[in-house]
């Protein structure tokens, strides 16, 4: 059975287009619930509501989530809370 841990590894190979950091280091990946060995739940948010690239990020998240086996993900999109970078994410990203 697919492991927490490896899910995380799988969703930090997704990088963000205009950030260029991985959407797990982000902080978009809110919470990881493995259902079953087929089914995953991933709870996630953008970094604005209207992310250009929030398309793409459900597609790669959903397809990475197969990729590891999945048949069925639930991938939830949330603005609640609305994402904030943490203090270290800012001075990654210089602001």
């Amino acid at each position: 059975m697919v492991t927490k841990e490896e899910i995380i590894e799988e969703l930090k190979r997704i990088n963000d287009p205009e950030l260029f950091i991985d959407i797990y280091t982000l902080g978009l990946i809110y919470e990881v619930n493995i259902k079953s060995k087929e089914e995953v739940h991933v709870l996630m948010t953008f970094t604005t509501p209207m992310c250009p690239a929030g398309d793409m990020l459900r597609h790669q998240v959903e397809s990475a989530m197969r990729r590891l086996g999945f048949s069925a993900v639930d991938l939830e999109i949330t603005f609640e809370p609305p994402w904030k970078p943490t203090a270290e994410l800012r001075e990654m990203l210089g602001v």
